[in-house]
């Protein structure tokens, strides 16, 4: 990536292929780009740092390791790989100007900004499975979610990824591009690399959209059809107490899982359908569907859940008695 305003083409016949895309920051605030970095910088800080404590109380309290927070540290892991696959290229606009972006660094950056999503997708269902086992049937939740299948699944979660995204940078590599070779995002998207084609883009919808909802579509059924059973077992239980402690274990869960999916359906529907979308909203959307999930996890988990509250404060405390 370097600071350049032109971009060169590969000439094959009737075939083109620009040498790299021009990214674009914020639309029409550009004159106040170094000062929209400062929040970003807050949010990127508060991502990095906070995903990377709830990944050492987790490693260093014994009482954690358990499957909730193995999950827990996939979604971790997961927003951290997030952050850094858009934290360069995003500050790399707004404090130098940098918004050239070489071709195969683009469907790199792409694809492993959608690996990751189609990944926190999956860990979230995860984590609702884990939420349902653990309320419905309480008694076999150490036997049905041993460390062996947390393993299994978080392995199943990564290829299930990997496999589905492979043909997306080769479908994008053999289309004809058109002369325009400027983004709408600060990090590279699939539809919005492929709405720059001049050839027919058909198979790439068609493969997106099938691939979207076989995915992220169905893991969202799935963690509503969790809940549904959740909410079914937690009416049956004797006591208001019972019902309230029981749904207190998930709130922290549906914060995420809403935090998550509703940006993420917001963008997919933009560019998808919303050609008359201000390019204002349009990036404002996918800024939040990138860094705003990745920063708020990390404080959802803190405020909500108690054992890693309690195993925070007792870190911070030791801290506190070393210093002394």
């Amino acid at each position: 990536m370097e600071h350049d305003s032109h971009t060169t083409w590969e000439f094959n016949g009737s075939f083109y292929q620009p040498s790299a895309f021009l990214m674009m920051g914020i639309p029409g605030l550009e004159a106040l780009h170094h000062w929209i970095s400062i929040p970003f910088c807050a949010l990127y800080l508060t991502a990095l740092l906070g995903n990377c404590m709830i990944l050492f109380i987790i490693k260093k309290t014994q009482s954690l390791h358990e499957p909730m927070y193995y999950f827990l540290s996939m979604l971790a892991v997961t927003d951290l790989g997030l952050v850094l696959c858009t934290l360069p290229t995003t500050l790399g606009i707004f404090w130098f100007n940098m918004r050239r972006i070489e071709f195969d660094a683009c469907l790199t950056q792409m694809y492993f900004i959608h690996i990751l999503s189609f990944i926190e997708s999956s860990v979230l269902l995860a984590m609702a499975f884990d939420r349902f086992i653990a309320i419905s049937h309480p008694l076999r939740y150490p036997s049905i979610l041993t460390k062996t299948t947390v393993i299994k699944i978080g392995l199943a979660i990564i290829l299930r990824g990997m496999v589905s995204l492979l043909p997306i940078p080769f479908l994008l590599k053999r289309l004809t591009y058109c002369r325009k070779t400027e983004l709408s995002h600060s990090f590279c998207f699939h539809p919005d690399i492929m709405n720059l084609a001049c050839a027919d883009i058909k198979v790439n919808v068609f493969y997106g959209m099938i691939i979207l909802l076989s995915t992220v579509g169905m893991d969202f059924i799935f963690i509503v059809l969790s809940y549904i059973l959740i909410i079914k077992t937690v009416i049956s239980l004797a006591t208001k107490e019972e019902c309230l402690k029981a749904l207190n274990t998930c709130v922290s869960h549906i914060c995420a899982v809403l935090v998550f999916f509703i940006p993420m359906i917001g963008l997919s529907m933009i560019h998808r359908f919303g050609k008359n979308v201000p390019p204002l909203v349009n990036s404002l959307v996918a800024y939040t569907y990138l860094i705003i999930p990745p920063a708020l996890n990390p404080i959802i988990y803190s405020i909500k859940s108690s054992h890693i509250r309690e195993a925070l404060l007792r870190a911070l405390r030791r801290k506190s008695e070393s210093d002394w």
